[in-house]
Formats: C-alpha cells, structure tokens, sequence
C-alpha cells in the first residue's frame, strides 16, 4: 500500500475515532441529566438532520473529489471548483430548510420543539464552509481530522461545563454552532493559504454541477432512505421511550459503520487513479479477522457497552445490539464494493442501482410493516440486515462482471 493512502486512511480513522469517541463520552452525560423523553427529542432532532447535511452535500463528496482528484494542482481548476460547489450547497441550503419546515408541520414531535429544531439546522447548513471535498480529492486528510476534532471537541467540552438539566436543552445546538463556526474559520485560513480564490460563476454551470453530482446524491439518499422513512415512522409510531432505545442503537450502529468510512474514504481518491484490484483485495483481507473480532466483543459485551454508555436504564436494549451483529460484518462489505470499487472504474450507474434497489425493497418491507402493525425494533433490523446483504451481492456481480477493467499489474 502506498503512503499517501496509508496517510489517508490514519487521518481518516483519527477523525472517524474522535467521531467515535466525542460522541460516545457526551452520551452517558446526555442520558443522565436529560429525561428518557428529553433524550429522545434530542437524538431524533439529531438524525431528522442527518437527512438535511444529505440535502446540502447532494452527492458533492463523491462527485467534486473526483473532479479535484482530475485537477491535480491546478489552481484555477480548484478555485472554480469551490466556487460553484459552494454556491450550489448554498441553494440545496435553501431547499432543505423548506424541506425541514414542513417536516415540523407534519411531525408532532418536532413541531413541540420548533427553536430546538430550527437551532439544530444551522450545523448542517455551516458544512458549506468546510470543503471536504477539497482536502479528500487533494488526499490533504489532516485538514479534515484536525478540523472536526477542534469542532466537535469543543463542543464536547462546552456540552460538560454548561448543559446542566433539560431546562438547557437549547444549549446543545447552540454549543454545536459555536464549534462549526470555528471550524469554517480554519478551514477558510487553510483555504487562504494554498491561494485559492472564491469566484463568479454563471448560473447554468452551478445548475449542471448540481445535475452532475445528482446521480452521486440518488445514491446516498437511497442508501439512507430506509434510515429516513425509520425516522419518521419511529417518531409516530413508538414511544418515546422505544424512540430512546432506537436512537441509542442507531448511534452504536453509526458508531460501528463509522469505522468503515475512513477505508473507504482513503482508497477512494486512489482507486479512481489506479483502480488497482491488488490495493482493494490487500484492505479486504486487512479488515475481515477485525470485523469478525467487533462481532465477539459486541456478542459478549452488549450489556456492558449499553451500561456505560447510556446507565441501567438502557441496558434492556442489549438484545437488540447482539440482533445487529450480522448488519455490522455485512455492511463493511456493502461499503468497500460500491464506490472504492464500482465507482472507480466508472459504474456509476451499476452503483446507484444496486442501491436503488435495495432501498426499494427496504421501504416496500417497512411501509408492510408499519401497515399490518408490526412495527418493531425486531423487525426494523431483520428489514435492514437482509436487504443490505442483497445489495453486497449485487455489487460483487457487478465487479466480476466488469472485472477487465481493474488493474492487475499494481
């Protein structure tokens, strides 16, 4: 493996670590000065804007790395390049805010909480200003890693000091705002330093970046589809209580498919250069015996992990933890064989559909479930487990079925 994509993917798991980490050691507090009820209200908040920072990147993670990967060290390429992204992130801005507004009139549970919700948005919305793209496609990764452990960091440790009791809920995404805002304000002094320059750019070319990446987008918000309807359907279907216990497993289950981000990160700008099979196989075989390894730890620790983190009163859950064990190895691999693999010999296409795919069938699955009235945590992870392992599958087909157009030699 080469340094650069070594270098990639340690930066990367310091950041997806300290993803891990800030989140994990502010949530025991969280659930102990918060009320079962109050928690709830915060992680759904929390997850309804996972969908908007979805909206807003609209596929330019994927689609304007490549481009930067493409400009190598052309300063006027990359200056346009940031250019008409962020003018178009600021109009999926727009667009997600109304999206979001409208959730607030249909949903009750976000409707009580109007202040808390429309606070929560505004992180989301600073993610314009930190350029990932950039730093991915230039394999620069310490920018990224440095500026999420300042943001979050921060946050964290305002979190301890001022959040008290649920009378300071609000705080929480103040305290979020106030570590995004710092974070944009490196990242632009980063941006000063490898004189880049913010430019006009003509409508029709934000408009055609937007049409470009939209293909990148149907995938990922295919991909999250199921999560969003489960959002939605969690916060009118169960209790808040089981709204409690779903989000704390949700968390674990991002914590989990976090750690997979920075391989797939970190190879991804490499393969699209080398689409090397020879780099792809060797992080395969790297990961498998640490997959099946997180299996054991979470069979045999599920009660211990949910007492840590979240006290006795969460501990119930355990058995939902162990239910996600076969979701945890299958979706190393569902993540690894779409865009490091399929996308970087051009499948773009073949990668959207396998998604599509399995969202639909995933949507259909949970649209049945709610309509027959077995709704359940149970069955939401039967849904998703299975119907990722059909979405592996597919890829693996389509990787043997375009295997002449990987590279053998490197």
């Amino acid at each position: 493996m080469k340094k650069s994509v070594a270098n990639n993917i340690v930066m990367l798991y310091l950041m997806n670590f300290a993803q891990l980490l800030l989140p994990l050691i502010v949530l025991p507090y969280l659930t102990r000065v918060l009320t079962v009820n109050g928690y709830g209200v915060v992680s759904y908040v929390k997850s309804i804007m996972m969908y908007m920072t979805l909206i807003i990147e609209f596929g330019f993670t994927l689609s304007a790395t490549k481009e930067v990967v493409e400009a190598k060290n052309d300063k006027n390429r990359l200056s346009l390049i940031i250019s008409k992204v962020t003018f178009a992130k600021l109009f999926l801005s727009i667009i997600s805010f109304i999206v979001l507004l409208l959730l607030m009139r249909f949903i009750p549970l976000l409707g009580k909480y109007p202040l808390f919700t429309i606070l929560s948005f505004f992180p989301s919305f600073l993610t314009v200003f930190l350029f990932d793209y950039l730093f991915r496609g230039l394999e620069k990764m310490e920018v990224i890693t440095g500026r999420y452990i300042i943001m979050k960091g921060l946050a964290t440790v305002l979190t301890f000091i001022l959040v008290k009791g649920e009378n300071q809920i609000l705080l929480i995404p103040i305290l979020d705002i106030i570590g995004s805002i710092v974070a944009n304000l490196l990242v632009l002094y980063e941006i000063k330093k490898m004189k880049l320059k913010f430019m006009k750019v003509k409508l029709q070319i934000i408009f055609k970046d937007i049409a470009t990446s939209f293909v990148y987008f149907i995938s990922n918000m295919a991909s999250t589809a199921f999560g969003a309807l489960t959002t939605l359907f969690v916060g009118i279907y169960l209790s808040t209580k089981n709204v409690a216990y779903w989000s704390i497993i949700m968390t674990l289950i991002t914590a989990v498919q976090s750690m997979y981000g920075p391989v797939s990160d970190g190879i991804y700008p490499r393969m699209i250069s080398s689409k090397s099979l020879r780099l792809f196989l060797k992080i395969v075989i790297i990961f498998i015996p640490l997959c099946f390894l997180g299996a054991v730890v979470t069979y045999f620790g599920a009660d211990l992990i949910l007492l840590i983190i979240g006290g006795n009163k969460y501990v119930p859950a355990a058995v939902y933890l162990r239910e996600c064990i076969p979701l945890f190895i299958i979706t190393f691999f569902n993540i690894i064989t779409g865009w490091p693999l399929l996308g970087a010999i051009g499948k773009i296409k073949e990668t959207t559909f396998t998604t599509i795919i399995g969202s639909i069938l995933q949507l259909l699955l949970l649209l049945v479930l709610g309509l027959t009235g077995n709704f359940s945590i149970d069955s939401l992870l039967i849904v998703f487990t299975s119907t990722t392992f059909i979405m592996t599958m597919m890829k693996v087909y389509y990787a043997y079925k375009y295997r002449y157009l990987f590279n053998y030699a490197t």
